[in-house]
């Protein structure tokens, strides 16, 4: 067990310090100069019943995106071949639903993560609420890894979302580690938390039994017709404070440089991989939201000469 005060301690540090023990337990535990390409497709769109105030998918709200029923399996298969063959090795899909339904929609995706499987990629998919035998049929259908984010802090959670509970959230995330599905899960600054939750959310995960095996690290993109669309555009170094503190915690995961990456120059983003970031999402979108294009990240490759991941690594 990880004690608040410790994680307090390691991200209050100077940040010259931080950055300096994250690279340090980083190197010792991943290969350097090297991230995983991740795509993330949308499998689903809109009209979700959960009142998340940043999330545009949301029923709730009035926003401009498009709404879509499931996608057909043979579509979702040549969006994941697009993505092999522009150098992803993860190929992550998100429904947005409260809970994952049973019948021909789950069995529908039950067969495009092992189409994703087939072709030699980790699958992840994203789908709400999970019940334990649900999560038993995604493991023996291949499923890789299952995101679940925690958001933020326990207590300051109910400000952002009130149509599921904090332990409703940790109860997926057991059901998926019961069998033996990575965990994915992770967290969003810019909500108008404030530094304490940061820690607090940091400490969550730090303590999850087994700790994530990844762990995404979302910077706020504010959405027109949400509650949160006026919210004041986080500091870079928020991040990258998040970003280390989270590496130092959690030594053997792969830490996510996620959503909110295009508003970040390439020195912002070199800092977030200095501090131990391994991984970003290459798409044209992230669920909704805005990505930088692959030709701008394989541009900032070139420039800090990094390389993708040509294999999964055994983790």
């Amino acid at each position: 067990m990880v004690s608040l005060e410790q994680v307090q301690q390691i991200y209050r540090q100077p940040l010259v310090s931080l950055v300096f023990d994250a690279q340090t337990i980083h190197r010792q535990h991943h290969q350097t100069d090297a991230v995983q390409l991740c795509t993330l497709s949308n499998i689903k769109s809109g009209r979700c019943p959960e009142d998340c105030k940043y999330c545009p998918q949301s029923a709730r709200y009035d926003t401009e995106i498009e709404n879509y029923p499931l996608l057909p399996l043979e579509t979702v298969i040549e969006q994941a071949k697009t993505a092999k063959e522009n150098g992803s090795t993860r190929f992550c899909m998100g429904a947005a639903w409260r809970q994952v339904p049973d019948g021909q929609e789950f069995d529908r995706v039950l067969e495009m993560v092992s189409a994703v499987a087939d072709l030699g990629m980790e699958a992840c998919v994203t789908l709400g609420m999970l019940r334990p035998d649900q999560a038993k049929r995604l493991a023996e259908a291949g499923l890789t890894a299952y995101n679940h984010n925690l958001d933020t802090s326990a207590n300051f959670y109910p400000e952002i979302i009130t149509t599921r509970t904090y332990s409703d959230r940790l109860k997926t995330i057991e059901a998926v580690a019961a069998e033996g599905i990575q965990v994915c899960c992770g967290g969003i600054v810019g909500l108008g938390e404030s530094e304490q939750d940061r820690i607090e959310l940091l400490h969550t995960l730090a303590n999850l039994n087994p700790q994530p095996e990844s762990v995404p690290i979302n910077a706020l993109s504010p959405v027109e017709g949400t509650p949160l669309s006026d919210a004041a555009i986080v500091e870079p170094i928020v991040l990258v404070r998040t970003i280390a503190t989270a590496r130092i915690l959690m030594p053997k995961a792969i830490v996510r440089l996620s959503a909110g990456r295009h508003r970040l120059s390439v020195t912002d983003q070199a800092l977030c991989f200095m501090a131990g970031a391994n991984s970003i999402f290459s798409s044209e979108k992230l669920l909704t939201t805005v990505n930088p294009s692959i030709d701008d990240d394989a541009s900032m490759f070139a420039q800090l000469g990094i390389a993708a991941w040509e294999t999964v690594p055994q983790r």
